[in-house]
């Protein structure tokens, strides 16, 4: 999702289920049974939400992806033969989700998340291939990457991949149970939840020590998925996890952003068995070890008194005056762990170019809320962001109007595009 919600009108123009299967990929041996177990993979692994462009065909790349090195477009994985994947073997296939290496024997990027499919087990690639494969060819060529030189060079990611990559198939835990595994498999595999959940380092890789507590994805923060109980989901049920990924929202939080595409192409199509392993999965998460104590020394009263007029004249109509928002309805601000975010990115996102709550099978209504960018300056909306990561209880650090500004470029930079 972006200022003007391409994400959305992209998720809801794919219809990911409504695809027809020729009978001709019947008729070279591939069985139905086969093809539906990659159509579900597919949407468990949301391949649809990046390799498909706005306002293009569905799955034939294109997309933009921002990274803090440059932009890399997503391919075109249709059969084409030509410029999608059509003359891939199924082992050529295999090579590029499980080591990163593509048909012609160069190195992918980790936009491409291989460094998490490398878990996904070679029966269930050969699924998804087979799928992909079923879909209708589409001539689109693929672009190249806008990246710096020696970034532009792909020999480089041989020694990114020393430093990040770990290749090898997911092994379940003979420790834990089955319901448990299958939901490591699909929150460290095909979900690719740490692409996103998790910081990275200077040069874009993974921080193992600080798996699955918070990172960006596409300018947006997607907040910890650790038991932290403020800035994480230590205090959300199994349940109340199942809803959020099913539905796009719950009584605590709504998707908004990359992860509203998220739920709209993925997990809404996942089994309640699935979505309930993945539950269990993410409540043995442990909380962040330092419990996110962020220093707030330079939030005074002054701002406080600037911050709570801002909410009053602009937010209580829909979030009320306690922060306590409308169950089920309007997402509450009290006690939010992605209000009380290490990072600050999703609540400026909101504030400034608006969101919108994704609409579902389960719950049809999207409702939205305004942009707030054409009528409050940048150190208004810092002193409102502030008073709402820190009253009623919250607690955050302290965000500046320089902040502010960079996610205001960003949005429109994202529009433009």
């Amino acid at each position: 999702m972006r200022a003007t919600k391409p994400g959305l009108r992209l998720a809801a123009r794919i219809g990911l289920f409504a695809f027809a299967i020729p009978a001709t990929v019947l008729a070279q041996g591939t069985t139905f049974t086969t093809l539906e177990r990659g159509r579900y993979l597919v949407a468990a692994g949301d391949c649809a939400a990046c390799h498909t462009a706005d306002g293009g065909a569905p799955f034939a790349g294109g997309r933009a992806i921002p990274t803090p090195f440059g932009t890399i477009y997503s391919t075109n994985i249709t059969p084409d033969k030509d410029t999608g994947i059509g003359r891939w073997s199924n082992d050529e296939f295999y090579k590029a989700m499980h080591e990163g290496v593509g048909r012609d024997g160069k190195r992918l990027y980790p936009a491409f998340p291989y460094p998490w499919y490398t878990k996904i087990g070679i029966d269930d690639v050969r699924a998804i291939k087979a799928y992909l494969n079923a879909l209708p060819p589409v001539k689109q060529q693929n672009k190249p990457p806008d990246l710096p030189w020696p970034l532009s060079m792909r020999v480089v990611m041989a020694g990114w991949n020393t430093l990040y990559f770990h290749e090898g198939t997911f092994r379940a835990d003979p420790n834990k149970s089955a319901q448990w595994n299958r939901g490591a498999y699909l929150v460290e595999g095909l979900g690719h939840c740490g692409a996103c959940h998790t910081p990275k380092s200077v040069l874009g890789g993974p921080r193992k020590d600080e798996h699955l507590e918070g990172g960006y994805g596409e300018h947006w923060y997607a907040s910890s998925l650790s038991g932290d109980l403020r800035d994480g989901i230590g205090a959300w049920s199994a349940n109340e996890i199942v809803e959020y990924l099913k539905t796009g929202s719950n009584g605590k939080a709504a998707a908004a952003g990359p992860m509203a595409e998220v739920v709209q192409n993925s997990t809404q199509h996942l089994s309640d068995a699935d979505l309930n392993a993945i539950a269990v999965y993410l409540k043995d998460m442990p909380g962040a070890r330092d419990q996110r104590e962020y220093a707030t020394k330079s939030l005074d009263d002054a701002m406080m008194r600037r911050g709570r007029a801002l909410y009053v004249d602009n937010c209580t109509g829909c979030h009320l005056e306690e922060g306590t928002g409308i169950a089920q309805v309007f997402p509450p601000l009290k006690g939010s762990a992605p209000v009380q975010a290490k990072e600050p990115a999703t609540v400026l996102q909101a504030i400034i170019g608006g969101a919108t709550v994704v609409a579902t099978k389960d719950k049809p209504t999207a409702l939205a809320m305004p942009a707030f960018g054409w009528k409050l300056s940048d150190q208004e909306i810092a002193d409102l962001t502030n008073y709402i990561r820190n009253a009623w209880g919250n607690h955050a650090s302290v965000v500046g109007a320089d902040a502010v500004a960079n996610i205001r470029k960003q949005i429109h930079e994202a529009a433009a595009r």
